[in-house]
């Protein structure tokens, strides 16, 4: 068996929208995440041209406002991740915590205070914190009063946030990321960037100004954190799917390639190598506009360039399959990306195809394009987990999924992949990003919460607690 490095980052990922609930306690101001209601049809809504923000900020339950209120748990919670060995953590701090309304000044001392104790209480246990600057959790003002991420001005709101969060944390927090899967903006604009139909998200003019500016504005979080502390570390985010295409048809090839430029290497590109790449004109003119149609300026390039990521972040569920010579052949669903069934796999209960030979093809497509340390911060099973009369779930399922990830990312080192560490996704159950739901399930800790939000709240250890405790105490040894 391969070993895995020393000090290696074993741990879990969260997100603040998805836990956190509190939505509007301390002084928390509202985020994107808050006007997204529960079920899977929730993008059908915002995606409706006669969208009102406004309305929908008030008028609806949602599942985000509640999450499983680990604002009032997080002691529990990560003494839970203490007792399976977490060398790490990854979550995300709610920019509408510190900044209700992303336009302040003044940061709210409340929110950081909230902060400083999550960080605090994972240093106590030697839980290395590693946080993402902005996960689908920009406050909502930024778009009602600015359009969302396709106006310059959110880049100096964004250069204040990260100014105070960075300098507060900087001699306890070493590990950093900028935008959670910042390429997602391609199929659904809604979450990291703010943009919806009803204020421009149908053109994609638009999406590639937004990434701009979120360039800008990463390469500038980059840059303050090298300045404040030189063990700083601070990535990207990507969602990466593995791509193939369906056949040897050249056609399917071509297109694959392109799939491959548009969605998983465009903003990878641009925030490791810290420039456009030379494709860019041409995959924006297949969008109706060319690159000289954006406003860039040469003080923004040359930020670029200076301060490119560390290390690359990413998401990895499933892979995906292009085919654009039989347009009828059926097709899979996934993480905010489709594609055509592949006869090859098999789903999980969302229908996310299940591939961990993509995992190793991924790692080292992104490691030897880059050469730079690559970092899996999102894996895992959304699953139905059906618990005992004492709350235990025996998810072997999940065990099995996870295992075989694991085995695939040894795969990747004995390959020469510089792999820093694996922070399975949502491991204690939370609200599903994408559908809205608690049923869809990640943890190794069962949360007793439903769809509708009746439950306990109570947390108790699945089958894969255990099993992960051990993963990690032998460093993936034992799987």
């Amino acid at each position: 068996m391969t070993q895995f490095p020393k000090g290696f980052l074993w741990g879990g990922a969260t997100a603040a929208n998805q836990l956190e609930g509190a939505y509007n306690v301390d002084g928390k101001g509202l985020s994107v995440a808050d006007v997204l209601p529960g079920g899977k049809e929730r993008f059908a809504i915002v995606n409706d041209p006669h969208f009102d923000w406004r309305i929908h900020a008030d008028k609806y339950h949602y599942p985000n406002h509640e999450g499983i209120d680990y604002y009032h748990h997080y002691k529990e919670d990560i003494a839970l991740f203490a007792e399976m060995g977490f060398k790490c953590y990854r979550f995300s701090i709610a920019w509408s915590r510190i900044f209700p309304n992303g336009d302040e000044t003044t940061p709210n001392e409340k929110g950081l205070a909230f902060y400083d104790d999550v960080i605090a209480t994972c240093l106590n246990y030697g839980i290395q914190p590693v946080i993402t600057l902005s996960h689908y959790e920009m406050p909502l003002h930024l778009i009602t009063s600015y359009g969302g991420w396709k106006n310059r001005k959110l880049i100096d709101f964004f250069k204040h946030y990260a100014d105070v969060v960075l300098t507060r944390y900087r001699d306890q927090v070493h590990y950093w990321m900028t935008f959670n899967e910042i390429n997602s903006a391609m199929t659904m604009p809604i979450m990291g960037q703010g943009l919806a139909p009803s204020n421009g998200s149908e053109s994609k003019q638009n999406i590639f100004q937004a990434w701009h500016n979120q360039f800008v504005a990463g390469a500038y979080a980059v840059s303050k954190a090298h300045e404040l502390n030189s063990e700083n570390k601070i990535g990207c985010m990507l969602l990466y799917a593995t791509s193939y295409a369906f056949d040897s048809n050249p056609k399917n090839q071509l297109a694959t390639l392109k799939h491959n430029q548009a969605f998983n290497q465009f903003c990878g590109d641009v925030q490791v190598r810290g420039e456009y790449p030379g494709y860019s004109d041409q995959l924006m003119a297949s969008f109706g506009f060319r690159i000289s149609d954006l406003d860039i300026t040469d003080a923004d390039l040359a930020l670029l360039k200076a301060n490119p990521v560390d290390y690359i972040g990413f998401s990895y569920y499933m892979s995906t399959v292009v085919d654009v010579v039989d347009k009828n052949k059926p097709q899979a669903n996934g993480n905010l990306i489709g594609g055509v069934a592949n006869p090859f796999l098999k789903s999980s209960d969302w229908g996310w195809q299940i591939d961990p030979t993509g995992l190793r093809i991924a790692l080292n497509e992104l490691y030897y394009r880059y050469q730079k340390p690559v970092f899996v911060v999102e894996n895992g099973l959304g699953a139905v987990d059906k618990p005992d009369q004492h709350h235990f779930v025996q998810d072997d399922y999940r065990i099995d999924y996870l295992r075989q990830h694991i085995q695939a990312m040894a795969g990747a080192i004995d390959d020469g992949v510089d792999l820093m560490g694996y922070t399975p996704w949502g491991c204690i159950d939370l609200v599903s990003a994408t559908t809205g739901q608690m049923s869809k399930r990640y943890g190794f800790i069962y949360v007793d919460l439903d769809d509708d939000g009746q439950g306990s709240l109570k947390r108790y250890k699945k089958a894969s607690f255990d099993w992960y405790r051990r993963v990690i105490a032998t460093n993936g040894e034992k799987l």
